[in-house]
């Protein structure tokens, strides 16, 4: 028998895709034969045996920890509002540190109470980076889609460039770069060696035509990749990365409330597809493709 195992190491799970308790979501990933797993703060936090514990399981699957997610709302705040931030970045590092993460995601902010000035929040990010030297940690900043200020992957990488700290960098998300129809050619300005993080994800529609579907798809239906209706898209956007040089992570961050009403193994095993579509339909890695995958591509 064939072992597919290390022609999925590129890829890793987000526990966000799965549904149930931390360990038997470590265990479908680690069955399904992906060798990673990106941590949400939730699915630690919410272990009945506290943090202790999902560190416990964590290190017990034998995954690496690709990163750990999501710290929301925190640049460009003043006052009160500055410090609760801080102190609330402060855990998440913490975490992130016990855990063996080495990246923490930080998404654009939506608040109206942020400011709007790319030099305030390129001075807050470097704030953070600076708290996370010691813990030997790197910082994703992300464009979410919906941002206040910062919503596509090109402004996200001016405030980087602003902040230049060494261990800050970029988190790309496939799903608010097609939302936001954001032209891969614009990837061509970015150094490679600062993409921190890659996450993957696919969706059934071409176009999403408001901030409110944009918002619902995202947190709702997104699909694994080739699932979806963006395939060619989301080929040649990890083509693109490559060829930049990218030799890092990516993760599958697909929120969709079908897969929660469905058995783990199943969507690990969707997961699993994806991954074996992208290594060796579009990465061209040496292992032959499942039967499966095989007909897919005849039929292409």
């Amino acid at each position: 028998m064939v072992d597919y195992s290390a022609n999925i190491r590129d890829f890793g799970m987000d526990t966000i895709s799965l549904a149930g308790p931390l360990e038997a979501k470590l265990l479908a990933v680690r069955q399904a034969g992906f060798s990673q797993i990106m941590l949400s703060a939730r699915d630690v936090v919410g272990h009945p045996g506290g943090l202790e514990s999902a560190m416990a399981a964590v290190r017990a699957s034998g995954l690496r920890v690709t990163g750990f997610q999501v710290l929301r709302d925190f640049e460009g705040l003043s006052g009160h509002l500055h410090d609760y931030k801080i102190d609330i970045a402060k855990s998440m590092l913490e975490m992130c540190s016990a855990l063996g993460a080495k990246v923490l995601l930080v998404c654009s902010s939506t608040s109206v109470h942020a400011s709007d000035d790319p030099d305030a929040l390129a001075r807050d990010l470097r704030k953070l980076a600076m708290l996370a030297i010691p813990r030997g940690i790197k910082v994703a900043y992300e464009g979410l889609s919906w941002g206040r200020t910062i919503n596509e992957f090109p402004q996200a990488w001016d405030i980087v460039c602003r902040a230049d700290m060494p261990n800050l960098g970029l988190g790309l998300d496939s799903f608010h770069l097609f939302a936001t129809k954001t032209p891969l050619d614009d990837l061509e300005m970015l150094d490679a060696d600062k993409i921190f993080l890659v996450q993957l994800a696919d969706f059934m529609w071409t176009e999403i035509k408001s901030v409110e579907e944009r918002i619902s798809t995202a947190r709702h239906f997104r699909v694994f990749p080739g699932e979806g209706v963006h395939s060619a898209d989301l080929a040649a956007l990890v083509s693109k990365l490559h060829n930049l040089g990218y030799r890092g992570d990516y993760s599958f961050e697909v929120f969709n409330d079908d897969y929660q009403q469905i058995p783990l193994p199943t969507v690990a095993k969707r997961g699993r597809r994806s991954a074996l579509w992208l290594a060796e339909g579009v990465l061209r890695r040496a292992v032959p493709l499942p039967n499966q995958l095989r007909l897919r591509r005849a039929k292409a």
